[in-house]
Order: C-alpha cells, then structure tokens, then sequence
C-alpha cells in the first residue's frame, strides 16, 4: 500500500469561500479537530496577508504537534520571512511558496516573461529553503501551463531546494484523464521528479475535483490537497472526507492509503459548518444528512437482510453513531463530563461549570439532551462567550395575523450600560432586528438569515446563522437557544461583537 499524505487547506483556501470570516479561536477549535482527525499537514492561513492571520497560524503552530503546520506564502521575500516568523516554533514548519506559470496568468496578472517566472520561482524557493525543512512549491495555474515549460519550471525548482511540488487545477478546468497525464509526462520529462512529493490541488468548478484528485493518485502523486466538506473559492476543493473512504473503500484498485481516524470525519466535517455557517446538502457524499437512508422499499427490503446489498460503506465508519446517548435532567455533572470527552470536546474547569449550569437549564425545559445537542452547547458556549461587547438580557415580541409585529429589548452595552429599546416590523424577525439596531445605533445591513434544527422533535434547539455588513465589514454570527427568536438575537449580537473586536484589533495594530 502506498501512503498518500493528506494536506489540508480548511483554514485558508476554505476561509476564502463567499462569507465565511473566521476568528482566531474559530480556527484553533477546527485546527485541534483536524490534528484530531490524523492529518498530515494543516495549510493554517496565510501569514503575509493581515495581523490577524500572522498571529492565528503562530498559534495554531505552537498549539498543534501532530501534525504539520504551514502558512501560504508568494514568491517574494516579505511574505517568506513573515511565514517563517509564524512557523518557526512549530513541531514540524514547511511553507508554501506559490507563482502563477499559465500563459493568461504571465500575461495579464503577472506581467513576466517564461524567464521571469523561472527566475522568482527559482529564487523564492531558494530564499525559503534557507529557513525552512520542507518548501512545497505550486505552479499556480498549472493544468493551463504548456507541458514543456511546466517541466522546466519544476525542473529549476527542485534543484534550488523544493521537496514538494504541487500541481494545482486552480480554476477546475482540467478533466481526470487530462490531469493524470500532466503527472505522467512530469515523472518521465524532469530528470529530478524522484527527488521530491507530486502533490496535487483541485478545485470543483466542473465537479471533478475528486475524480481529479483520484486519477492524480493513480499517476504518481503521493499528496492530495482539499478541504472539509468541499468548502473554498467559487465551487470549492476536492472534499477530503469523500477522498479518504474512497481510497478506504477501493484500496484494492489504488492500492493506497492514509492515517486519518476516520471514525472522526463526521465530527470535523459538522465542526467545520456550524463555524463556516455552511450548511452540508443532505445528500452529500460521506457526511450528508441522507448518506445512509434508503428511502425505497426494495433498497429497505434488502439492507434489512443484508446491509452490503446497499450500503458499500457503514455509518459507524466515518463516525456516525448509531448509539446516540441520551442525557436529561437528572444527568450529573460526571455523566456531562464524561460524555463530552467521548465526543472529544475537552474545556476547562471553569469552562465545565458554566457549561453544566447552562446544560441543566436547557434540560429542564427539554425533554432530552442528545450528543448533537451537547456539541452545539459546547462549541456555543467556548464560542460566543468571547469578546462580548454587547450581550442579551431580555426579548418580548408581540405578533398577532392581524396586528403589527413589535418587540422590547433589553441589551448590556460596551461600558455594562444598559439599553432598552422598541420598534416594530413586517414579521417577527424584522421587528426583533430592527429594535436590536436602535441598541446598537449603527446601521446593519442583515445579508443572510438562516436557521436549522439540532436533532428533532418539537423541542429540538434552534440554530440561526446570519451574515451582515456592519460598519463597512461584512461578518458572520450563530446563535444557538430552545427558543427561535432568542437564537436570532443571540446569533445578530455574535456577529456585530465579532466587528467590533475586530476593530479594535486593527486600532491596537496601528
């Protein structure tokens, strides 16, 4: 079996997706997941592109020891020495240097010749390999490079001190067949490709970034790069969860295999949405909703009798529990904790008592407390109870069909004050956010609302992302509550507390 290295860019290429804003601590709670999970490198950011990002991939460096940490760098020497000033205490630093190599990208954005772009290439790399143990080198654009000058290009790189190279499909052009090849003519065309790691990036613009990913494998490359739950820029990456039970399951056509747990795929991949505010399609391959309901009487009739007739891979594989246990409100503080180290969320002492009051609270007024119900708890409560600048202290909405919708709210301002304020509003939601502006007296522009359940049932909690532009920053925020307007105030308060740390932030920079 051949080892395939998983490299997983989540935390920088999946930040980049449309209206996902996450923060430091966001981060660290996916990064400690996907060391978690078995990962081999974690891509944690770009350190170069604001403070924010610098001081997030410095921590998660420190934090995580299993797994290899790396930061996104161009080819030019600030952006490297900011990398290496961020990656330079971890257990395992690399950096990724990355230039553009295709016609349109030398032509239009970058403005070089086929020699410039050799020479940046062959300079960066050899600047990084200075500082760093490993230099992974990408050709961005490469599957729209000519196959000669990509060859040559790799070539130059690899003697100034590459060990990694990486050939993306950046704008997910490519097809299965197409991008195998680029892979075959490297290994027999750069006299020095068995000096170093083919890696291959595919993003799913036409739907083939696995298929891609797969046909890469199969042509040499020993590095898949991707992203939980498919998320990135435009259409996203080649989803990591669905790569890894593909290799699993068809290890006897690839031949090949990882070290990811992946009884943990399905926890990482509901962390990384309840974070992102990117909800998973319920007929998502691996982690959806239906990955393993058979809705026909025939499909029922035989995976009753035999569950293979159907199912090639089994829920309890990827982490989807079947014993889910069920907790209540005679539930003491040892069972709450015990169960939360089954489910891997480990907090702090202090953490854990506020955590169990906030548990009991919720288990008087419901019924039962599943495991989906204590990792939504969790993660809201580490969460949200940070930079709380303006927190909630009470609603009353008063809606009738045949009245005007109004609201009273009463929140705690910057300085502990307090704000009442009441307005009113076509529905509910709108009366309830347009008295929380008046709290706020700033204009919010709501850009998104969105609400799910967790579990089911009538008493199921509710869980509300919005997305809003908020002094002239677009943010997100959840809010999590039995109650469908309290989680709609909670999750509006997150994201506008989330603006103004942020603010504050780039004063202190400054």
């Amino acid at each position: 079996m051949r080892k395939i290295h998983i490299f997983d860019t989540t935390l920088r290429d999946g930040e980049q997706s449309a209206g996902v804003n996450l923060n430091a601590n966001e981060k660290m709670e996916i990064a400690i997941q996907l060391e978690r999970l078995g990962m081999d490198i974690i891509e944690a950011g770009f350190p170069a592109a604001s403070q924010g990002d610098f001081a997030s991939v410095k921590e998660i460096a420190r934090v995580v020891k299993n797994s290899s940490v790396t930061g996104l760098s161009r080819s030019v020497q600030k952006d490297i020495d900011a990398a290496w000033e961020a990656l330079k205490n971890g257990a395992h630093p690399r950096v990724h240097v990355f230039l553009a190599t295709s016609p349109i990208h030398r032509q239009y954005k970058l403005k070089m010749s086929k020699e410039q772009v050799v020479e940046a290439a062959v300079e960066s790399v050899k600047y990084a390999a200075k500082r760093f143990p490993i230099v992974q080198w990408s050709a961005e654009d490469a599957c729209r490079t000519e196959l000669d000058y990509l060859a040559y290009v790799v070539e130059e790189v690899i003697k100034a001190g590459a060990q990694v190279i990486n050939i993306p499909d950046t704008v997910g052009y490519i097809t299965p067949q197409e991008y195998g090849g680029i892979f075959q003519y490297l290994i027999e065309n750069v006299p020095s490709i068995h000096r170093v790691q083919l890696s291959a990036h595919c993003h799913d613009d036409l739907g083939m970034a696995i298929s891609n990913s797969l046909a890469a494998i199969s042509a040499g490359a020993s590095q898949i790069e991707g992203t939980i739950n498919g998320i990135g820029e435009r259409a996203g990456n080649a989803a990591l969860e669905e790569l890894v039970v593909a290799l699993h399951t068809r290890a006897d056509y690839y031949q090949a295999n990882t070290r990811l747990k992946l009884n943990e795929i399905k926890r990482t991949s509901d962390l990384v949405s309840r974070l992102t505010g990117m909800e998973v399609p319920p007929n998502k391959a691996i982690v959806g909703r239906n990955a393993f309901a058979h809705e026909s009487g025939i499909h029922q009739d035989g995976v009753l009798k035999e569950k293979t007739t159907y199912e090639i891979i089994s829920p309890e594989l990827v982490g989807v529990s079947t014993n889910n246990m069920v907790l209540g409100k005679h539930s003491g503080r040892h069972a709450f904790r015990t169960r939360l180290e089954e489910l891997g969320l480990f907090v702090s002492e202090e953490d854990m008592n506020k955590m169990f009051n906030t548990f009991k609270e919720l288990a008087d007024r419901k019924k039962e407390m599943t495991d989906d119900d204590l990792v939504a708890l969790v993660l809201e409560e580490k969460l949200s109870n940070d930079h709380r600048f303006y927190d909630l202290v009470a609603i009353q909405i008063q809606y009738g069909t045949n009245q005007v919708p109004t609201a009273t709210v009463t929140v705690t301002g910057r300085n502990n004050e307090i704000l009442m304020e009441a307005g009113t509003g076509a529905g509910s939601i709108e009366a309830l956010y347009n008295t929380m502006e008046k709290c706020i007296q700033d204009p919010v522009n709501l850009l998104d609302y969105r609400i799910q359940s967790v579990g089911a049932g009538r008493d199921a909690l509710a869980q509300v992302y919005v997305k809003m532009n908020y002094l002239g920053m677009e943010t997100s925020g959840r809010g999590l509550a039995q109650d469908v307007l309290e989680a709609s105030a909670k999750a509006y308060l997150h994201a506008v507390n989330r603006v103004i740390y942020l603010m504050d932030e780039k004063k202190v920079l400054i």
